[in-house]
C-alpha cells in the first residue's frame, strides 16, 4: 500500500527523513481492526516526528500520521481515534495511562491507504461530516475541545484568549469557544491570520502581545515561549492558562511573581478521550461548526503538505487524500 514514512530523524531539516512510496499492510494483533483510509490530516506531531521527538531512530521506518477517516471491514464510516492507551491504567481516562501513545510513535500511522487500530478507537462518523472534515478533529479538534470544556473551568458568556490564530489547535479553539457562546479573542503575528480568526468567531483579533479589551478568563495556549508573558498578563486573578504545545519555545520565563499573587492556574493537556471525540463531532453537527481546511492535497503530494506546515504557511488544517 502507499504510504507516507518517517526513515530518518533530522532534527534541521526533517523533511529530509520523509519517503513516500509502497510499504507493507499493516498487522493487525488481537483485538484491533483495520481501516480503509479516506482522509487523513497532518499535525505538527508528524513533522515533531521527523525530527525524533517522540520517535527514536531505532523506531524507523515509521508511517506517520495520527488523524483519519474511512470505512471499517464491516463498511462504516468511522473516525479514528489516534490514543492507544488503556482507560482503566489511566482512572478512566486514556490520556492519563503511563504507557499510551499515540499512532505514529510506536504504532504505525494514519497516512496510507489503511491503518490497523484497537476495535474500541473507532468512532461513528456522523453523516453530516464529510470524510475530510472528520479527519481534521482526532487531534487538533479534539485537543482543542478538551482544553476548552475540560480543562479551561469556563463558564457560560466567559472569555477566552487564542494564541497564535492559524495554527490548527487554535483555529479549532475559536470556532468551538464562540459556537459554545465565550467572548473569544485571538493573537497573530499576520494580519491575514487575523482577518480570518475574526471570520471563524473571533470578536476580534489583535497583534501577539497587544493589549486585550479585558482580562479574560482563560488562554488557549499552544505557541509556548514567544507568547507564554503575554498569556499571564492577559488574564483576569485566578484565571487559567491551559497549555497543549510549545511550537515556539517549551523554557519561556515562569513569572512566578505573577502566578502566585494572582493566583493564576497553568493546567497542561494532551489530546482527549474517545468519549470526547464522539461528543466533538455531535457538537459539530449540532452547531453546523466545521473545521477550517486550508488545503486538500493527494497522498502522493504529502511533502508540499509537510513544507507548508513547516513554513507555517497555513491557516487551518492540511488534509491528504488517499
Amino acid at each position: 500500500m502507499f504510504a507516507v514514512t518517517a526513515t530518518q530523524i533530522d532534527a534541521d531539516h526533517p523533511l529530509n527523513g520523509l519517503t513516500l512510496g509502497e510499504r507493507p499492510e499493516p498487522e493487525v494483533p488481537d483485538g484491533w481492526t483495520t481501516v480503509t483510509v479516506k482522509a487523513a490530516a497532518l499535525n505538527h506531531h508528524d513533522l515533531w516526528s521527523l525530527k525524533g521527538v517522540g520517535l527514536p531512530a531505532e523506531r524507523l521506518p515509521m508511517i506517520l500520521g495520527g488523524d483519519a477517516a474511512g470505512v471499517d471491514e464491516d463498511g462504516n464510516e468511522v473516525v479514528v481515534h489516534s490514543v492507544i492507551g488503556d482507560p482503566d491504567r489511566g482512572g478512566g481516562d486514556e490520556t492519563l495511562d503511563p504507557k499510551r501513545s499515540l499512532l505514529s510513535e510506536v504504532h504505525p500511522g494514519t497516512l496510507a491507504e489503511k491503518v490497523a487500530v484497537p476495535r474500541r478507537n473507532l468512532v461513528p462518523k456522523p453523516a453530516g461530516l464529510s470524510f475530510e472534515e472528520a479527519a481534521c478533529l482526532p487531534t487538533a479538534w479534539l485537543t482543542a475541545y478538551r482544553m476548552l470544556f475540560g480543562k479551561a473551568g469556563l463558564q457560560p458568556g466567559g472569555s477566552v484568549l487564542v494564541q497564535g490564530a492559524g495554527g490548527g489547535v487554535a483555529t479549532a479553539a475559536i470556532a468551538l469557544a464562540a459556537a459554545a457562546g465565550h467572548r473569544v479573542y485571538a493573537t497573530s503575528r499576520s494580519e491575514a491570520k487575523r482577518k480570518r480568526a475574526e471570520e471563524i468567531g473571533a470578536d476580534a483579533a489583535f497583534e501577539t502581545g497587544a493589549r486585550l479589551p479585558e482580562r479574560v478568563d482563560a488562554v488557549i495556549e499552544t505557541v509556548g515561549q514567544a507568547t507564554w508573558s503575554h498569556s499571564l498578563k492577559s488574564l483576569r486573578p485566578g484565571g487559567r492558562v491551559v497549555v497543549s504545545g510549545a511550537t515556539s519555545g517549551q523554557v519561556p520565563p515562569a513569572e512566578l511573581n505573577r502566578v502566585f499573587f494572582l493566583q493564576l492556574q497553568i493546567v497542561g493537556s494532551t489530546m482527549g478521550t474517545r468519549d470526547q471525540l464522539e461528543r466533538l463531532a455531535r457538537f459539530l453537527v449540532k452547531t453546523g461548526v466545521r473545521p477550517q481546511i486550508d488545503r486538500i492535497l493527494p497522498l502522493s503530494r504529502a511533502e508540499e503538505g509537510f513544507a507548508a506546515m513547516a513554513e507555517g504557511d497555513l491557516f487551518g488544517k492540511i488534509v491528504f487524500t488517499p
